[in-house]
């Protein structure tokens, strides 16, 4: 059964994903307004291959705020990162710079809000982000991080990137660690049927020093990897 689920999840979300992924393209250059439609509907979709054809339960527990915040988001396979649209409303997500380097794809990304993260630039890196970040936070929209930098394995707890602390400094926005145990089910080859959280936790105030954020948003965020 497990075969047969999966590969009924990967025809149906790839032949799929062709589609919103091309209007998404197609719209970013023709009408910018639609690219919106295209993501969301996208999301949608992978959530609805996830619950029907593999079985998989998606539990959002935690108080998500009514308010703009900054979202520090654990990163354990794909589920989450193309979850985003769906988790959120319009949000604007910080992505590896390679992404925004696909042809088309990248022009897509970038007139959907998405920020370029160059990850060996620096402070030069982090004026850019700064630049592209700003139109977001001024039009209220939920501004998400994945703040270890990139995906990990399930348990494992890497150290905060610096850029994290500086981004919450300067955004001033508080910051909503959220918990995600996408791993043992997704981030395989043969996706099992199963059960992923994705858990809000508390809203950490803007004006922490480094140290003390860091600590809480890594303790929070890893909550169940434990």
């Amino acid at each position: 059964m497990i075969y047969l689920r999966n590969i009924a999840f990967y025809l149906a979300f790839y032949l799929g994903s062709v589609w919103f992924v091309l209007g998404a393209v197609i719209a970013a250059y023709v009408s910018p307004p639609y690219i919106r439609k295209f993501c969301d509907t996208w999301s949608k979709w992978h959530i609805w291959c996830c619950e029907n054809l593999l079985g998989i339960t998606i539990r959002v527990t935690g108080e998500r705020p009514t308010g703009q915040a900054f979202y520090a988001i654990k990163h354990e396979s794909f589920f989450e990162a193309i979850s985003m649209p769906w988790l959120f409303e319009f949000p604007a997500v910080f992505a590896k710079a390679e992404l925004s380097e696909i042809p088309g794809f990248g022009h897509a990304s970038r007139v959907w809000g998405n920020i370029a993260v160059a990850r060996d630039a620096g402070a030069s890196a982090l004026r850019q982000m700064l630049r592209q970040v700003r139109p977001a936070v001024d039009a209220g929209r939920p501004i998400c991080i994945f703040p270890e930098g990139t995906r990990v394995p399930h348990g494992a707890q890497p150290p905060m990137q610096a850029g994290f602390a500086a981004l919450y400094k300067l955004l001033n926005l508080p910051v909503v660690p959220v918990a995600v145990d996408s791993g043992p089910i997704y981030h395989r080859t043969w996706k099992r049927s199963g059960t992923i959280t994705l858990h809000f936790g508390e809203p950490i105030a803007p004006g922490l020093p480094r140290a003390e954020v860091e600590a809480q948003v890594h303790s929070a965020i890893n909550c169940l990897n434990r």
